[in-house]
């Protein structure tokens, strides 16, 4: 018999929600968790990563094998929130649909990733080995929770991982490395009527894009399953009067890796094209402030085919596998495991991530508590 009502179920979700973890404050998050979570008996470690910023690990069952599991307790920010038809950080229904931020990204899988292992753990359902919950911090800004993970430790047994990313009812084993990269033009101030008397920094920095865009964008190095890099300046900044020569600029630049463009060939071709305007007589520094690889498994038939056969049943159709352009914490999870090792993304979402009204739909919520119950115990049992 289910430990929680429908109503139960909803009610936990909406709680996320409502705290307001905003690329911050995931302490708040895991005391929440670590409460729920010893009302049933089930111990729960917070681990400090920066200030009110938490990682959250609960283990239930014992021995081996050892599944992962894994969900973020950051949001993005909900933005211009008078743009939001009903108030952001509170779950919101609507014509079958849960509004929210994080309603998707993904606060509706780390709750159904909770409720199912509470749910395993009060009825008995788990017969052999064991669940680590790994819920981490900072996914969305850097990815530092899941680094905290790989380094003490956590995964070093695990014999398989599971994301709730929002997938919704597909299932991706593949994903794209992420870089973010700030360049910083240096140059000197003067009256635009005589220019010759200062530096302008965008000058140079404009023309390092233009190169970097050209040898980015038109190499023939693709990847068969994650499609070509990508490239893109994302925020740039410089000047303040229009009739002042620019002492500084400053370009934030995106890229999202493939195995056969890597992070560190990335960096070495923008050293290069930094040192080239440098030698002209620029003033240009490159810092690299975050750096995910990409994550290419084989794709292990017996968890991605039991999912599948799970799944379906609720889904009412075939699931579908493959890769995803998005990044995700198992760059630092997965570091130094074979290819071959058995991982799977697959949660409940919808195609409004960060978006305005971001929104789940309720069934698949729901739905998602069962599989992941089921799921979780078949691969084990």
């Amino acid at each position: 018999m289910a430990v929680f009502s429908e109503e139960q179920r909803l009610q936990i979700f909406k709680e996320l929600v409502a705290i307001q973890s905003v690329n911050t404050d995931e302490e708040k998050v895991s005391a929440y968790l670590k409460n729920l979570f010893e009302k049933h008996g089930i111990s729960a470690t917070i681990i400090p990563v920066d200030e009110n910023r938490t990682d959250l690990k609960a283990e239930i069952g014992t021995g081996s094998p050892v599944l992962g599991v894994s969900g973020h307790m950051d949001v993005v920010s909900p933005g211009d929130t008078s743009k939001w038809t009903s108030d952001p950080f509170t779950l919101t229904e609507r014509d079958g649909k849960l509004y929210g931020r994080g309603a998707a990204d993904m606060k509706s899988g780390l709750a159904a990733m909770v409720i199912a292992m509470i749910e395993i753990h009060d009825q008995g359902l788990l017969k052999k080995g064991r669940i680590r919950l790994m819920a981490t911090m900072g996914e969305e800004v850097g990815e530092l929770g899941s680094r905290t993970f790989a380094d003490d430790g956590s995964m070093d047994d695990v014999d398989a991982l599971i994301i709730g990313e929002p997938s919704g009812y597909r299932i991706a084993y593949a994903h794209k490395g992420a870089m973010d990269i700030r360049l910083t033009s240096t140059g000197k101030a003067a009256h635009s009527s005589m220019p010759e008397q200062g530096y302008n920094a965008l000058d140079p920095l404009i023309d390092l894009l233009h190169d970097a865009n050209h040898q980015f964008r038109t190499t023939n190095k693709k990847s068969a399953m994650l499609g070509n890099l990508a490239f893109n300046t994302t925020i740039f900044k410089g000047g303040d009067q229009v009739n002042s020569i620019p002492a500084k600029a400053v370009a934030d630049i995106n890229v999202r890796t493939i195995p056969e463009f890597d992070n560190d060939v990335v960096d070495k071709l923008l050293d290069q094209l930094v040192e080239q305007q440098n030698t002209n007589g620029a003033k240009i520094v490159k810092e690299t402030y975050m750096s995910q690889p990409s994550v290419e498994t084989t794709g292990d038939k017996k968890l991605i085919g039991l999912a599948q056969e799970i799944g379906k049943q609720y889904a009412e159709k075939d699931i579908p596998s493959g890769a995803i352009p998005a990044v995700t914490d198992a760059s630092n999870m997965l570091r130094d495991k074979p290819k071959e090792f058995p991982f799977i993304i697959f949660g409940p979402g919808s195609n409004s991530v960060h978006q305005v009204d971001e929104f789940v739909d309720k069934q698949m919520y729901l739905n998602f508590v069962e599989i992941y119950q089921k799921l979780f115990t078949q691969y084990l049992n």
